[in-house]
């Protein structure tokens, strides 16, 4: 009988663990023993970055890490993905600045509850509501000694049961009633997400944008990080400045505008662009931080 390891090792090329568990993707990593403490599903998990390798522990015996592998996108040939983007100077100066940097594959469910959480937060602030939340709500799990305590994501059933004063403890304002009423609708079964993974981009797109506080940017972030979508270009306060800066020194252009240039600019992994130049203007230029608004400049905005 085979009981599994706590540990595995995945061969890997040009994968900048930190880069990319630190890109605004997720919000549940901590750096610590010289490698990063998370939660992926319900398990505890510690990654380790080599040159050529990730090493991954986790408390309880694991007999297949293809969870992990998918979560971490480690089979995805980056090479390929980086062919196909423009060969323009922004976009050259985005890559040489942060290659290495992967889209994850998160569960649906917390990427759609983490991003509505983000509206017009910080990456900061975001972390700090996701951590009371899982706390308050999550299941508890099995952690090594002397590390803090770890926990599941609260399911879509457990958050439904809930009351929006017992969200708004969790410091996240005015998404309570947000989260209440998407996590009663996907617990009920009146929202399948699964069912989002059969439809094309611009119909999966629309069904999300049905669910309250959810508009066109958070919809494409759940594409994105969730589905695999990678033609799903989120537009934020941070995306809109560099194309704006980069793109369009000498002229104001409009979201749509700007939204059409993504669309036909960047190409079949136009989602992977965005994401190299997010991080790359908000780590690595001389950038102010945009202040977000509760409008559709926001990251997530309100519907």
């Amino acid at each position: 009988m085979n009981t599994g390891s706590t540990t595995t090792t995945f061969r890997v090329k040009d994968y900048d663990l930190a880069a990319t568990l630190m890109s605004g993707q997720v919000f549940r990593w901590d750096r610590r023993d010289e490698g990063w403490i998370g939660v992926v599903g319900a398990r505890w998990v510690h990654l380790r970055s080599h040159d050529c390798s990730l090493a991954a522990e986790t408390v309880e015996p694991v007999s297949d890490w293809d969870w992990l592998a998918r979560f971490l996108q480690v089979d995805i040939s980056l090479n390929e993905v980086l062919l196909t983007f423009p060969g323009d100077e922004p976009m050259r100066a985005a890559v040489a600045a942060c290659r290495g940097l992967r889209v994850l594959r998160q569960d649906p469910w917390e990427c759609l509850a983490s991003f509505i959480l983000s509206s017009t937060k910080q990456i900061v602030q975001i972390r700090q509501v996701i951590s009371l939340l899982s706390r308050k709500f999550g299941v508890p799990l099995p952690v090594p000694p002397s590390y803090a305590p770890a926990f599941a994501f609260p399911s879509p059933v457990r958050l439904a049961g809930a009351t929006e004063a017992e969200l708004r403890f969790c410091k996240m304002g005015f998404r309570a009633p947000y989260l209440l009423a998407v996590a009663r609708k996907v617990a009920s079964g009146k929202f399948d997400l699964d069912r989002l993974r059969e439809m094309p981009l611009a119909v999966a797109r629309n069904e999300l944008m049905t669910l309250p506080g959810v508009g066109q940017k958070i919809a494409d972030c759940v594409l994105l990080f969730a589905y695999g979508a990678q033609s799903a270009f989120p537009l934020d306060v941070w995306v809109l400045k560099a194309l704006r800066q980069l793109y369009f020194p000498w002229k104001r252009a409009s979201i749509q505008q700007l939204r059409r240039f993504a669309t036909g600019h960047f190409g079949p992994n136009a989602g992977y662009a965005q994401q190299y130049l997010f991080h790359y203007v908000r780590t690595k230029m001389k950038m102010r931080s945009p202040k977000p608004k509760r409008t559709s400049l926001a990251r997530v905005e309100k519907k």
